[in-house]
């Protein structure tokens, strides 16, 4: 079963790895029914581009309409829940002897699903930073009507998540580059492979001599370049990469 699922040498490139890196993006989400980016920008929304609200410029000129805004995505993504690729990540994580998840998700799936230690380049959907001071603080409820301030410097905390025009943490950005170029295998699942600084964790890996997996439902421009590529769902992909090893 192993052999007509997945590239020869795989299964036994994993069993030896001593580091292994996931890199994670949108592919994954939409398996749950996560909305993107822009399928926000409907019905009463349909009016704005998403420049026009996911920016700092937007929340400091008009802070309840942008929060209006991620309070309905929040809304959207509490609905849902991790699908069988978040369980099986977390699954690997646990019996891989030392991994790093990244991911550009902002859902906080990969958490739900039991990734303790996620990497979140992109924040994260369901925390609050303050611009002003940047202190981040969770914010459980989605149905919050406005934004709060700050407990440390009373500036309106935003969302917490990356916007146009702001650097990845910098904590982040440092982890996931160690990270990759000390890494044996970095696997690369439901990424455009266009989104960057993300797009260059495969051939940091790669320069530091690892291999590079990738698992999507459709070629990309790291396709050509991986050592291994599993076409298909995520959700059914992984279960069984998990189950083989």
């Amino acid at each position: 079963m192993a052999s007509a699922i997945f590239p020869a040498g795989l299964l036994d490139a994993l069993r030896q790895a001593g580091r292994v890196v996931f890199l994670t993006g949108s592919g994954v989400s939409a398996e749950s029914g996560v909305p993107t980016f822009r399928d926000a920008l409907t019905g009463l929304w349909a009016r704005f581009r998403p420049e026009e609200l996911a920016t700092p410029e937007a929340f400091q000129r008009d802070p309840q309409l942008v929060w209006d805004w991620y309070r309905e995505r929040r809304r959207q993504v509490a609905a849902v829940l991790p699908n069988p690729a978040h369980y099986a990540i977390a699954a690997l994580e646990a019996r891989l002897p030392e991994t790093l998840l990244v991911t550009q998700n902002v859902d906080g799936l990969h958490r739900r699903a039991g990734s303790a230690d996620a990497v979140e380049f992109h924040g994260n959907l369901f925390s609050n930073r303050c611009r002003a001071c940047d202190h981040v603080a969770p914010q459980p409820d989605p149905e919050l009507a406005a934004p709060p301030p700050c407990p440390l410097c009373g500036a309106l905390m935003g969302p917490g998540v990356v916007w146009f025009g702001e650097a990845i943490p910098a904590l982040a950005l440092e982890r996931a580059w160690r990270a990759a170029g000390e890494a044996d295998i970095i696997l690369a699942i439901g990424t455009s492979g266009l989104v960057t600084p993300a797009a260059a964790l495969p051939d940091v890996a790669r320069q530091g001599g690892a291999l590079v997996v990738e698992v999507n439902l459709h070629p990309t421009p790291l396709s050509a370049q991986a050592d291994f590529v599993m076409t298909g769902p995520a959700a059914l992909t992984l279960p069984a990469l998990a189950a083989a090893l």
